[in-house]
């Protein structure tokens, strides 16, 4: 059986149609994250699709056709209803532009945290495995070359000659 939550954000998902992760790609930790929040979160699912509308070319379609509608159907010039409605518009559409920037931006630093974290783990893990091959090095130097007591300079002097 599956939890609450997961039937809820999956009825939301349908509702809003939230376009899934592409399950053959690997997707970093701080996407899957992200993409999670955005999905569960019903106003920025909304902003999301608004966004990505008014983005595209049917954006533009459609407002060419409505401007020319407008303007030779329901008002004569200067259309200061129009203007109106364009520069309403402008305020909406601005703020999703902000919205997604501002999404973006925490996307951009949850992945930077995420990478840190991963970047220093592995430099942790490198160090001890540097610390461990040095261990085994001088080990293996103790066992296959014998000690004679003398110093080290002597032996340095010797193949030198």
């Amino acid at each position: 059986m599956t939890a609450p939550h997961t039937d809820r954000a999956t009825r939301k998902r349908r509702l809003l149609r939230v376009r899934p992760l592409d399950p053959q790609t690997l997707h970093h930790p701080a996407v899957v994250a992200q993409y999670e929040k955005r999905a569960e979160d019903a106003q920025l699912a909304v902003a999301d699709k608004i966004t990505a509308f008014a983005g595209s070319m049917n954006f533009v379609y459609l407002h060419i056709v409505l401007f020319a509608v407008w303007m030779l159907v329901f008002e004569k010039s200067p259309w200061p209803t129009l203007t109106l409605i364009v520069s309403l518009e402008a305020i909406f559409l601005s703020t999703f532009v902000m919205i997604g920037q501002n999404r973006q931006a925490a996307f951009q630093q949850a992945k930077a945290d995420s990478d840190y974290t991963r970047v220093d783990r592995l430099l942790e893990e490198n160090t001890r495995l540097t610390k461990l091959i040095h261990e085994l090095t001088a080990d293996v130097h103790r066992v296959v070359v014998p000690d004679t007591g003398k110093p080290a300079e002597a032996d340095n002097d010797r193949h030198d000659r």
